[in-house]
């Protein structure tokens, strides 16, 4: 089977984002061959490089998602009307506003709650027809003419805009929109459509591969979607954090109109691509939840967990009497989302209690924000915990410190995570807590916030508080700290638990499964060819899919013994 592995600044660069669980799949499924479609999102990626690939990457495309060159196209009168209209169209689409079905966003881009879709809810609409249209009509265009570049960021396209703000019946966000709010948007518009104007799409290209995998929603799953209007190759998108969920929540300072016009087109791109997939596979329920309110049939989601190897988690896992019982972990990626500003002032609460325990935070800063939010972190520290003469400690050793993996810190965060008796998570905002799965895979007991996909995570086998809490964070991890079977049971549980559903077999077999219930269900597109050229009779098998479920639910007027149950018979019907 050939796969078509679609990535956005991920696999297989270097500093790539989710680039190890696309590795783990490609080595795992060893018998497949990959085609890599990657987006890079700097310069500074593209010249990091790409990680060791194994040979059964057969080849490696990648297209840029930053800078401004031009690729030269110049459309005639005709190409330039077409595309004036398409864009139109398009951006008409964006200033209408939601479906009724739709999220909250875009006028107010809040998470969608708890309360499941409902089956069957999420239909095609006039609007999601009219966004389909216009944008598989800008990509023959593109396809036709040679590229899109230059016309969307043409004064054409601004202009376009500028008239679907200003039509009679567009939201009110829109129609407030400026000249600077028009050409942001309409900038932003032309880096999420760059993937129209590629020749990915030919024969020897995504055309020639059986299923396109998306290892992320939105722009990541476009030439996929692309590729199924032009070919009729099968989509598999995944999302392990929900793109669509990841743009709402950004751009916080700028102007209405510009987030109205993003978010809706970004949430019509979801739509569509959730309604033209296969299978949809969310990395867990929150995501599912996000999904489903979005436009995904409940019928084609299918949640696969992240993967992990627990090899190196093994020793810590098979030793939890070696940790150090007074001492608390934190690990992971500092960042003002992980809220350690809390997780300090509980600390304080937690010393009032039991003053021989140390907290370890143990990670470093991925961008400058993050380092400033470190310094703030540590000048903190410095003021709740200053040096205490008389204190279990000896003067200058204070009972919170910063360490980072490598050099003086823990080789690796399996050895972060074996130097605690108590892992604590304490975010506000988490997707899908890798460092959670850690802890769990080293045996250690676990107090988080509920948030993310934590609750389901866990599964019972940690403590989980509200977030921005301290008090009650405190409260849970002294409980630990001074009930060491407790933290042994608990602990015991979490490393079965997460050996159970989080391991790189568990998700590479879930992937193959579907990789193979997608090609059952797909109609053979190309004839297999003899050595000259000449079609192989019966090499194809005749198809065994009907659709529809014309199996379950028989008609009246067959007699009895017509009715064959057998599950042999069910399945090949199916």
């Amino acid at each position: 089977m050939r796969i078509g592995l679609l990535t956005e600044g991920g696999y297989p660069y270097v500093d790539g984002e989710g680039g190890v669980w696309c590795d783990r799949l490609v080595r795992g499924l060893d018998r497949h061959e990959f085609d890599v479609y990657a987006f890079s999102r700097s310069e500074a990626q593209e010249q990091a490089g790409w990680v060791p690939l194994p040979p059964q990457v057969g080849r490696v495309r990648t297209a840029p998602l930053w800078g401004t060159e031009d690729d030269g196209v110049v459309h005639g009168r005709r190409a330039r009307r077409r595309f004036s209209e398409l864009y139109g169209e398009l951006a008409a689409v964006l200033c209408a506003g939601a479906d009724a079905n739709a999220p909250n966003a875009p006028n107010a881009p809040h998470a969608p709650d708890d309360r499941p879709a409902t089956p069957g809810a999420h239909r095609a609409s006039p609007e999601a027809d009219r966004f389909a249209t216009a944008l598989h009509g800008l990509a023959e265009l593109a396809r036709d003419e040679g590229g899109l570049q230059g016309a969307l960021r043409s004064e054409t396209a601004v202009r376009a805009l500028e008239r679907a703000c200003r039509a009679p019946g567009a939201l009110s966000a829109a129609r407030e929109a400026r000249v600077p709010d028009l050409l942001a948007v309409a900038a932003h518009l032309e880096r999420a459509l760059r993937p129209l104007s590629l020749d990915w799409y030919e024969e020897d290209g995504l055309g020639a591969v059986d299923v396109c995998h998306a290892t992320a929603g939105g722009v990541t799953a476009l030439p996929g979607l692309l590729a199924h209007h032009f070919s009729g190759i099968p989509l598999l998108v995944t999302e392990y954090g929900v793109r669509l969920r990841t743009h709402y929540l950004t751009r916080p300072d700028a102007p209405p109109s510009v987030r109205s016009l993003l978010a809706a087109f970004h949430g019509r791109l979801a739509a569509e691509i959730y309604h033209r997939a296969e299978f949809v596979t969310p990395g867990n329920t929150h995501a599912r939840r996000w999904q489903e309110r979005c436009g995904a049939d409940r019928a084609k989601l299918r949640t696969v967990y992240p993967g992990m190897d627990p090899a190196p988690f093994a020793e810590a896992g098979e030793s939890p009497g070696s940790a150090d019982p007074h001492t608390l972990v934190w690990a992971g990626c500092v960042d003002p989302a992980k809220d350690l500003v809390s997780l300090l002032h509980a600390f304080a609460r937690v010393r009032e209690e039991e003053p021989k325990t140390r907290l370890r935070i143990i990670g470093g800063p991925s961008d400058p924000e993050g380092a400033a939010y470190l310094g703030h972190c540590r000048a903190l520290a410095a003021q709740l915990f200053p040096d205490e003469a008389d204190g279990p400690h000896s003067v200058g050793d204070n009972p919170v410190s910063f360490e980072e993996l490598g050099g003086a810190g823990p080789a690796t965060s399996a050895d972060a995570h074996a130097r605690g008796a108590v892992t604590v998570l304490s975010s506000v905002v988490e997707g899908f807590p890798v460092g959670l799965v850690e802890a769990m895979l080293c045996g250690r007991a676990t107090v988080s916030t509920d948030v993310g996909a934590v609750v389901e995570v866990i599964g019972g086998t940690g403590l989980v508080v509200p977030p921005r809490n301290p008090r009650a964070l405190a409260e849970a991890c002294v409980s630990l700290l001074r009930d060491p079977e407790r933290r042994a049971r608990l602990g015991a549980a979490a490393r079965a638990r997460a050996l159970e559903l989080f391991t790189v077999d568990q998700n590479v077999s879930a992937f193959h499964g579907l990789y193979l219930e997608i090609v059952a269900r797909t109609p053979v597109r190309r004839p297999l060819l003899d050595a000259t050229g000449d079609p192989l009779p019966f090499a194809t098998p005749a198809e065994a899919h009907v659709p529809g479920h014309w199996t379950d639910r028989p008609s009246r007027a067959l007699p009895p013994w017509a009715l064959d149950t057998s599950t042999a018979a069910t399945e090949t019907a199916r």
